[in-house]
């Protein structure tokens, strides 16, 4: 079972800011729902459980697109967002746990898909893949999803400069690639024994962003909790200056989304 405190810590600090992870996270492209539902064979009351469904990001996409989604998130006040928002889809229901520890109400009667969008990565390894096989019938599908920062080479010049910032806190990790660098996201090498990959897409877009909202959305990076408080306030900090020297613009952030399908082996 999972043994790492490190990543069990990080991904329970979403739930500390949970209205400005509803309101400044991206949202995946309709386009990659609309071909993740036609890849899986999905149609309306079609069974689906989705991980870490966050404030409903995904989950409300799924759910106007017919599906019955139970959507399993570890933090309260996100699971409570994400039921909120779906209080117009009477099929679809958000569970409050991990989802390593949830267990199905109908243990016999398993799933047409199991979703993960920006969520996977904080799965104990050991049931990352063998637990959504376990839930699907017989040619279900596995589709994982996420969004990439990326960087335009006519990118703002802000985004340049920024990297002071990251550099002076020792943030972990490189600078966001240009968008032709993020290529399609497969399947890895554990999962292949018991998934067979039949779709592997990337859909580019944009957000833009106030710069207050800017902000918010970088306080609720893993990234920046792994600063620790005082990190993570010394370089929100650090950005605020920046922006604020700058006039406080409107900033238009560049990602890919990544869709990635697998078909569950017998």
């Amino acid at each position: 079972m999972d043994d790492d405190p490190r990543r069990q810590g990080l991904r329970a600090g979403f739930d500390r800011s949970a209205r400005d992870y509803e309101r400044t996270r991206p949202v995946c492209p309709p386009r990659l729902f609309d071909d993740l539902v036609e890849v899986a064979g999905l149609g309306p009351g079609d069974r689906v459980v989705e991980i870490g469904c966050g404030t409903g990001q995904a989950t409300v996409p799924l759910a106007e697109r017919g599906l019955a989604v139970i959507a399993v998130e570890l933090g309260a006040e996100l699971a409570a967002l994400a039921r909120s928002r779906l209080a117009g889809f009477p099929t679809s229901e958000v569970v409050t746990s991990s989802f390593e520890d949830w267990q199905p109400a109908r243990a016999e009667s398993p799933v047409d898909a199991v979703v993960a969008v920006n969520s996977l990565h904080w799965v104990d390894p050991e049931l990352r893949y063998a637990k959504p096989r376990r839930l699907l019938r017989p040619g279900g599908c596995l589709a994982v999803a996420g969004c990439v920062r990326v960087q335009p080479a006519d990118a703002d010049g802000f985004w340049t400069q920024v990297q002071e910032d990251y550099r002076a806190v020792g943030y972990e990790g490189d600078p966001p690639p240009a968008p032709g660098q993020v290529g399609p996201m497969h399947l890895p090498a554990e999962a292949g024994t018991l998934f067979e990959e039949v779709a592997s897409r990337r859909y580019p877009f944009e957000v833009p962003y106030a710069a207050e909202d800017y902000l918010a959305n970088l306080a609720t990076q893993s990234g920046t909790h792994a600063l620790g408080e005082a990190g993570s306030a010394d370089f929100l900090a650090r950005v605020r200056r920046r922006l604020e020297s700058l006039g406080r613009p409107r900033l238009t952030v560049g990602f890919v989304a990544l869709l990635t399908v697998g078909r569950r082996l017998p």
